[in-house]
């Protein structure tokens, strides 16, 4: 594993814009960064990546089926009571995954290190499943880059043959979001255009736009019933709302299902080391104020919130350091203690690995960097590359 200086490709602006990426710099900060990339051997994929995902994801689905049938562990989540048969009813009735992202702390030393699963809204799709793609053929097709060189990316593949499998040719899914929030508009947008190749009709309805009708359903603004949905709406915040027991009474299919909320959730984390203790790619974990979890603040360790996003509200000491994130209010529900595990690292540059979930399957691999150890909103997407 090694970052490589490359050159960028003159027009790639004008390419991005074209194919909808519309977000590539971000309040005048580059976003897509194709100044560098990441290089990986074929077996640091397949067994330091690509492996640990598939075996973490069966764990995960694990701890899902242990947490539907227990009070306790439900408690432990920080799940609203009322939400509790929604989430049981969701994962007993087989309600499909589309995807998902594990974060891994992975320098190419060592096995790879899960620090958490962005198991329901995960964003930096678009990028990874197209964008990079088109970097590598257009590298290659310069010459600047072997013939044979490839990446671990199968995810816009892996996404049409999912939607082909969760819905009926022809179904009408809605998709949706914060209207005129443009990285995530550009991001549902790249899922219908993926739902459209898997030959379903996706249309389009603002978060605020849906509405109840007289039956007590979903509608979108034009009065159609919303059978199913794509949202790319944390449950956390769909369990809260006031429109929260509307959507246990509704015949509505959610993408992604109820039951990912217990996995998009900090909390799960120290419930998995319980459960794996000592497993090579999970870190010590326990919930913040238990003895566990003071021994673990006694060494580098990450204080991270239940519900936190873009490294808002968490802290890590590295041995010899302490960082913050950006204060944004999370933590009410609870925070956990992590073990510290250091990521990449290229003179200023962190990079985090994402691995991408589709259904049951890896799919897929994205980078991104920051110049803290904590991977933040303005945090740079770079592509990768496989050779050797």
């Amino acid at each position: 594993m090694l970052r490589k200086t490359m050159d960028e490709r003159p027009d790639w602006q004008a390419i991005a814009e074209a194919n909808g990426f519309v977000f590539h710099h971000v309040d005048g900060e580059i976003y897509w960064d194709e100044r560098a990339c990441w290089q990986f051997t074929l077996q640091e994929v397949e067994d330091e990546i690509e492996d640990p995902t598939t075996e973490l994801y069966a764990m995960c689905l694990s701890l899902v089926d242990d947490a539907c049938a227990s009070q306790e562990l439900m408690e432990k989540l920080a799940i609203p009571r009322s939400m509790w048969d929604l989430i049981a009813n969701s994962w007993r009735s087989g309600e499909a995954s589309l995807y998902g992202r594990f974060d891994f702390a992975y320098n190419g030393s060592g096995p790879a290190k899960m620090l958490e699963f962005n198991a329901d809204t995960p964003t930096s799709v678009y990028e990874t499943a197209f964008f990079q793609w088109r970097w590598l053929e257009d590298k290659i097709a310069a010459g600047e880059l072997p013939a044979e060189t490839d990446q671990f990316n199968r995810l816009h593949e892996a996404l049409v043959e999912r939607f082909g499998q969760m819905f009926t040719a022809g179904s009408l899914v809605h998709f949706s979001a914060v209207a005129d929030h443009i990285e995530d508009r550009a991001t549902v947008a790249y899922f219908e255009d993926v739902a459209g190749q898997a030959g379903l009709e996706p249309r389009f309805v603002g978060i605020d736009q849906v509405g109840i009708d007289e039956s007590g359903q979903f509608v979108d603004p034009e009065g159609y019933q919303i059978g199913a949905i794509f949202k790319l709406y944390p449950w956390e915040d769909m369990m809260r709302e006031e429109f929260a027991q509307q959507v246990a009474m509704s015949n509505t299919s959610f993408v992604e299902p109820a039951w990912k909320a217990i996995l998009s959730n900090k909390a799960m984390l120290p419930l998995l080391w319980e459960r794996h203790t000592g497993h090579r790619n999970l870190l010590p974990a326990a919930v913040a104020g238990s003895d566990a979890a003071k021994e673990l603040a006694a060494q580098p360790h990450v204080t991270k919130p239940f519900f936190s996003r873009e490294g808002a509200d968490i802290e890590l000491f590295d041995g010899a350091q302490h960082h913050k994130g950006p204060e944004q209010g999370y933590g009410e529900e609870g925070a956990i203690i992590q073990a510290y595990a250091p990521i990449a690292r290229h003179s200023d540059n962190h990079a985090v690995i994402g691995s991408w979930v589709v259904g049951d399957d890896p799919a897929g691999m994205s980078i991104r960097e920051d110049a803290s150890p904590i991977t933040r909103d303005l945090a740079r997407f770079l592509p990768h590359i496989i050779l050797g």
